[in-house]
């Protein structure tokens, strides 16, 4: 690895990505460290002691919530709307339409994504700073007398952090290594983990930390192994005559993932669990008794303490992997690919019996991956007794190996483009 790593040095296009992606990542945790006015710092802090959802937020902004810089909101409200331009697609023909014109078709549902994420950065902005008034953070908030403006200073800031981020992000797809938007939560969350591991340490629960450390790299290997597995459908294509030459006959298989939606799922969970909290937390101190009931019930029910959020947390999850599997194999048309060009499954007729067979081995599969992933996904509620740093740093792991993993097979098809060998030999 060591090795591929100085190749890919030497190398001056693919250093130049490298750096590019550091660099950014840099400009990241600049923007992180930037506050919005008006937040008490000190009373910030005594809430994230309190509030382990909080935290847990915080992990995932990379330390951005517990400063409340204009990057707090992170990159979700752009993955929010993502996991709403997918739902819409099979739902709305036009959209579905211009999914399958190609490229033209995929940047203008892009461009719909940039838009719907404006307004739900606002609207999650708002709730938080909601949140944090009513525990006396915030002052000069609403939309009355005094406070009109600053509110308005502290929603755009938020709003246009996000944004920054989203550019950043696709910045580094365009001119870097990796999933731009993946490698700033990356980001985000590495940073968060030498200070958790540093407190564990202070705590003095070395043996806490030993277990969490073990159950940790089982954990990892475990994500390795099931991100790695996939079943081989074997491809025979047949013998063609053009002209005086003779082509096709050849073997080859289909490499079906097990998890083809990779931690994708797992972002997508997390900002579902994390909405109905943002919308909650509007009406926690309404003048109406029945929605604050209602309101206080749904934040203190849907939070990282409730077997009911881990419940829930689980079975989206599981839902997303079918669904972005499901979404990704429909993209591909390999059924209709392999008719096109002579191929078959042995056994199997060409057309729709073979995409009817490929459908059924990916269904098949995809219950392991998706349980896997949704079992590790709930793993830190039941490590939670070995203490809540130790807690949210399992749950960043799932992201973290995920990309570690996406990001190295990008580097190793760049080397092996250029002859040189990968990390993975």
């Amino acid at each position: 690895m060591l090795e591929a790593a100085v190749n890919a040095f030497r190398l001056p296009d693919l250093r130049r990505k490298l750096l590019f992606t550091f660099a950014i990542l840099v400009v990241f945790r600049f923007i992180a460290h930037i506050p919005v006015p008006g937040v008490d710092l000190a009373a910030l802090q005594r809430l994230f002691q309190t509030n382990q959802l909080m935290g847990m937020l915080d992990l995932f902004s990379g330390g951005a919530m517990t400063t409340f810089s204009v990057a707090a909101m992170g990159v979700y409200p752009y993955i929010t709307a993502s996991i709403v331009m997918t739902v819409l697609q099979p739902v709305i023909p036009q959209l579905e339409e211009l999914s399958k014109e190609g490229e033209a078709g995929r940047t203008r549902i892009n461009q719909y994504i940039h838009w719907l994420t404006v307004p739900l950065a606002a609207l999650q902005g708002y709730g938080t700073i909601s949140l944090l008034h009513s525990q006396g953070i915030v002052r000069n908030f609403g939309f009355t007398g005094d406070a009109i403006l600053p509110t308005i200073a502290m929603l755009t800031s938020l709003t246009a952090g996000t944004v920054l981020l989203v550019w950043l992000g696709e910045l580094i797809t365009e001119n870097g290594i990796g999933n731009g938007v993946s490698i700033i939560i990356f980001g985000g969350i590495v940073a968060r983990m030498p200070q958790i591991i540093g407190q564990s340490f202070a705590s003095g629960n070395i043996l806490a930390l030993a277990v969490f450390a073990l159950l940790g790299l089982g954990t990892v290997a475990a994500i390795v192994f099931v991100q790695e597995a996939t079943r081989r459908i074997p491809v025979q294509y047949a013998k063609r005559v053009r002209g005086t030459r003779l082509y096709g006959g050849q073997s080859t298989h289909i490499p079906l993932r097990v998890n083809s939606a990779g931690m994708i799922p797992l972002i997508f969970a997390m900002s579902i669990m994390l909405f109905p909290g943002t919308v909650a937390s509007y009406f926690l101190h309404s003048d109406n008794g029945t929605i604050a009931a209602i309101a206080n019930t749904v934040y203190n029910t849907l939070n990282s303490n409730s077997p009911i959020y881990w419940f829930f947390y689980f079975l989206l999850v599981v839902g997303f992997t079918f669904m972005y599997t499901l979404i990704i194999y429909q993209q591909q048309n390999l059924a209709e690919n392999l008719q096109k060009y002579g191929g078959f499954v042995p056994g199997i007729r060409p057309g729709r019996p073979t995409n009817q067979y490929l459908m059924q081995v990916l269904v098949r599969i995809t219950w392991m991956g998706a349980i896997f992933l949704g079992v590790v996904a709930v793993l830190p509620y039941f490590a939670r007794d070995l203490g809540p740093n130790l807690v949210l740093s399992s749950t960043g792991l799932l992201i973290v190996v995920g990309v570690v993993l996406d990001t190295m097979k990008q580097l190793e098809a760049q080397l092996l483009m250029r002859n040189y060998e990968g990390f993975i030999k």
